[in-house]
């Protein structure tokens, strides 16, 4: 079964994003679904990748932690996906989605880092907000893992379990020297 993780870009969201101070970059390949490559080439074995994904929607009020999953479930090279129902809830591309949403802890992304993982994927605007956002991606993509924002139906994949392993597909527009790539991504269960 396949299920596609990509947010489906409308219109409406199309010019809520572009009209929003927080979003300034969307027009250079921010908008959607996207990787944040921080101008590295992004590695075509990276296309598909063993993924996991862990249900961390209980989190709130408090920065999303590595006591909060089982750290021994990620391998190197792993996609690794985080799922905080915070797109479903919100909406994508309000200037709420931009500057309220979930965080990973600066320790929670240094043992993804330390581990060796090709891709951290989350269900909301960044692995960090406000000032911290940019060079928290820069400090992952100089360590070749890249962050995928706006994800969505991690749910549909995760169907009511604390985590699951499936196989994630990333596909990547070609663009280059760019901060950030538009990207459909798709999940592989058996």
């Amino acid at each position: 079964m396949l299920i596609d993780l990509s947010v489906k870009v409308t219109k409406e969201s199309n010019k809520n994003v572009l009209n929003n101070d927080e979003a300034k970059l969307a027009s250079f390949g921010h908008l959607g679904t996207h990787f944040d490559v921080m101008d590295k080439e992004f590695p075509l074995e990276y296309t598909k990748r063993d993924a996991i994904v862990f249900d961390v929607s209980q989190i709130l009020d408090r920065d999303i932690d590595v006591s909060d999953i089982d750290i021994n479930l990620v391998n190197e090279n792993m996609f690794v996906a985080f799922y905080t129902g915070y797109i479903e809830k919100e909406g994508y591309g309000t200037k709420t989605y931009f500057t309220s949403h979930p965080q990973l802890s600066d320790e929670l992304i240094n043992q993804l880092v330390n581990r060796k993982i090709s891709i951290i994927g989350i269900d909301f605007a960044g692995v960090r907000r406000g000032k911290e956002h940019t060079p928290k991606d820069q400090y992952c993509a100089d360590r070749n893992v890249f962050v995928i924002e706006n994800l969505c139906d991690l749910d549909k994949v995760l169907n009511e379990r604390k985590s699951i392993e499936f196989t994630a597909n990333t596909y990547p527009i070609n663009f280059a020297d760019m901060t950030g790539l538009p990207c459909r991504v798709v999940a592989e269960m058996e």
